[in-house]
């Protein structure tokens, strides 16, 4: 059992109308794990009415649910997630080489907008399929999540600029042998290339420096932030499936105020929690 933490003093940020969580997983019941993933995280089961509570303690809007890796390449629990939120919900799927266009036609009316590729321990598709997924979601026009050790984005650059699909690399792309400048330098060419997105979500699962600062994933994204303010969005990577433990769970609003102080200011933050994200992920625009 863990005890997560679901409300308390809100953000101070300034979180306007239409804001977007792009990074989250969440689970319902009767939808057990597959076989090659992690396994559920821990009870109680962190379901809708939960994330719900999050919403209102963060003034989130509107949110994109995430494939977790629990359920490998069975998207039968997000379906039931996108059902559950309704309209105000998107999703990122795992869809395979083999996938049908009768199944991806069944996901995208489901709410599904886009593909996940995760290549690091406990994926269900890796980098091994990143050419035949980005295809499938690029003729269903979906855009991509990748997720996978950023150490290595020099040698992966030429691929990722050719990828067809618009594209966000995740979690502020995990380089965990940590930030040189040529990692800079190929983050900003594939950000110049008009495909790539850059996400600030799950700063913890990368940083070598400590909390609450992470001085070393700052850095990047303070540069990044500068450098393509329309192209970065945000997440709060809830339920922070490493946290096993209650005295391990992080503040929301604390991790919120940090990421989103990285960008260099107000119209930054709005963009990467409304506009950049409605488009991205296929949102319906803002009525005034």
């Amino acid at each position: 059992m863990i005890s997560r933490k679901l409300s308390g003093v809100a953000p101070q940020t300034e979180v306007p109308r239409g804001a977007i969580d792009t990074q989250m997983h969440m689970y319902l019941p009767g939808f057990g794990a597959v076989s090659g993933g992690p396994g559920l995280p821990p009870d109680p089961l962190p379901d809708a009415a939960m994330y719900r509570e999050v919403m209102r303690w963060l003034g989130l809007d509107r949110v994109v649910i995430t494939q977790g890796n629990a359920h490998q390449a069975d998207n039968s629990n997000l379906i039931a997630c996108l059902a559950e939120m309704g309209d105000i919900a998107r999703g990122v799927a795992v869809i395979t080489p083999d996938t049908t266009e009768a199944e991806i036609e069944r996901l995208s009316a489901a709410g599904v907008t886009g593909a996940r590729i995760m290549d690091l321990p406990g994926g269900a598709v890796g980098l091994e399929a990143l050419e035949a997924v980005d295809a499938k979601a690029h003729a269903a026009g979906w855009m991509m999540a990748v997720q996978c050790d950023g150490s290595h984005l020099p040698v992966l650059e030429n691929r990722l600029k050719a990828l067809k699909s618009n594209w966000v690399l995740d979690h502020h792309g995990k380089i965990f042998d940590g930030a040189t400048p040529e990692h800079i330098a190929v983050l900003k060419r594939l950000l110049d290339g008009g495909k790539m997105w850059f996400k600030f979500a799950g700063c913890y699962e990368s940083s070598r420096s400590a909390a609450p600062d992470f001085a070393d994933i700052a850095a990047v994204a303070r540069e990044i932030g500068a450098f393509a303010p329309e192209r970065i969005v945000w997440g709060t990577n809830w339920p922070h499936n490493a946290a096993r433990l209650t005295e391990e769970y992080p503040c929301d609003a604390a991790l919120m105020d940090t990421a989103l102080g990285w960008l260099p200011d107000a119209t930054a933050r709005h963009l990467a929690l409304v506009e950049t994200p409605q488009a991205l992920y296929g949102f319906s625009a803002l009525q005034a």
